[in-house]
């Protein structure tokens, strides 16, 4: 049997989704849980660094952390379009009491971040996966002056569409993935005895 892993699945366009996903990873490695990141292509993808996810990702993780930009509020169309193939996963169960979390990205303070968290927790809930968030016991809520809310990680880039998250957000995402692979571990260890 392979090694226990969590899932970081992401769809990042111009690169801020995917420095979240990275920080979330090594949170999830801070915690002694192998991270593995995949993503989902669409046509307007020549290549990517990192595989394409595909259903037994999903099926063999432990947990799920899943990222989008913000599309006028909702995950990308890619990611959904995704998660519509899992059908099969979700007749049988397979997801049930997995602890997943979201993140996302946007251009503007107020450029959809938590409809869009709260969009990418819909197929997560169907699945009858364990939503969780980022507790206002991480100081780093309490600082953020961009990304960053107890829905889960994000990012604001601003009007220069910077891909590079501020600390707090950086903080606030690795946080997220320890959590994830703490909570993760805790499950998996339960559910085996």
């Amino acid at each position: 049997m392979s090694q226990p892993f969590v899932l970081v699945l992401f769809y990042s366009r111009h690169g801020s989704v995917l420095n979240l996903a990275k920080s979330i990873a090594k949170g999830i490695e801070q915690a002694g849980v192998e991270a593995r990141i995949r993503t989902v292509i669409d046509s307007d993808d020549h290549c990517s660094d990192y595989p394409a996810v595909d259903t037994d990702d999903v099926k063999n993780c432990i947990g799920l952390a899943m990222g989008s930009p913000c599309h006028f509020g909702m995950m990308s169309s890619s990611l959904k379009k995704f998660w519509e193939t899992t059908s099969n996963h979700w007749i049988s169960g397979e997801l049930i009491d997995k602890p997943a979390a979201v993140f996302t990205s946007s251009s503007s303070l107020h450029g959809g971040n938590e409809s869009t968290l709260l969009s990418m927790s819909l197929p997560l809930l169907h699945h009858g996966m364990m939503l969780l968030g980022v507790p206002y016991s991480e100081p780093e809520l309490h600082k953020t002056e961009s990304g960053g809310t107890p829905y889960g990680a994000s990012h604001v880039s601003g009007l220069s569409l910077s891909n590079e998250l501020s600390q707090s957000e950086k903080r606030i995402a690795v946080a997220l993935g320890t959590r994830l692979a703490n909570t993760a571990k805790l499950m998996n260890t339960n559910q085996a005895t």
